[in-house]
């Protein structure tokens, strides 16, 4: 059984079909990579599966389970993440806090009990606020623990909410654009993690523009176009498949 299954998925806007009877399925452990021209449907189709949006048809299916229509909190107990095109990140906020509150489903939300337990909830900030540090370093952002997020560059922006999505401690990752506005150095960088995150065994499914990271990182990719399914293979076949190449990647010289 693959890890995500996704069948006849279609999602319409009033009159506008944004998303059309998309089918396709992800094993675990891979990079899984959407690409396709501007307006094709992608970031629509992450907010499908990610609970953002409720289709209008189809199935979603996480490990058997069917998860179309769920929130994003359900989804993040079910060990689903993502980020987004946008930045959401807490300026005002020191760049841990922000990866700090990524954790915050594993919180108690019972302010009672957590008063009760002063001592418990104190240790438990500790080890909150070790595990961000440590994140921050697996993303490569160790000198910028204390540093406000609103000082802090683009590039590292994107790294951090990368960061803060890993702090849910999830087996599914959806990372929308990570390298969009990035320059060529920081491009790599956010190539050499998402390759990091994908060898820690967390399954991601990525949406990006940049063709030459797709083609290096992604185990299947998935094209679409006006959206519907145009193709589905290994980088390979993508970059031959004349359909994929006359819609999106272009003619050969």
């Amino acid at each position: 059984m693959s890890m995500l299954e996704v069948k006849d998925l279609s999602i319409h806007f009033g009159g506008v079909k944004a998303v059309q009877n998309v089918t396709f399925s992800i094993d675990s452990g891979i990079v899984y990579s959407v690409i396709g021209p501007n307006g094709a449907g992608k970031t629509t189709l992450f907010n499908l599966i990610t609970g953002v949006y409720k289709p209008t048809t189809g199935e979603i299916r996480l490990d058997g389970e069917a998860i179309g229509g769920k929130s994003p909190n359900e989804l993040a107990t079910r060990g689903v993440a993502r980020t987004f095109q946008n930045l959401q990140i807490c300026m005002n906020m020191a760049a841990i806090e922000n990866v700090m509150v990524g954790a915050h489903l594993r919180l108690d939300r019972n302010l009672l009990k957590a008063a009760l337990r002063f001592p418990a909830l104190k240790r438990r900030d500790r080890e909150l606020r070790e595990e961000a540090a440590e994140l921050m370093r697996f993303v490569g952002l160790e000198k910028y623990v204390e540093t406000r997020a609103d000082a802090m560059s683009y590039g590292a922006l994107k790294r951090l909410e990368i960061a803060r999505a890993l702090a849910m401690k999830p087996r599914l990752i959806f990372l929308d654009e990570p390298a969009a506005g990035l320059n060529p150095k920081e491009t790599i960088e956010v190539d050499h993690l998402v390759r990091k995150i994908a060898e820690s065994g967390v399954t991601v499914v990525l949406v990006e523009h940049d063709m030459k990271m797709v083609m290096n990182l992604s185990d299947r990719i998935l094209v679409l176009n006006y959206g519907k399914k145009l193709a589905e293979g290994t980088g390979e076949e993508i970059r031959n498949n004349p359909d994929v190449i006359a819609a999106y990647l272009g003619t050969h010289d």
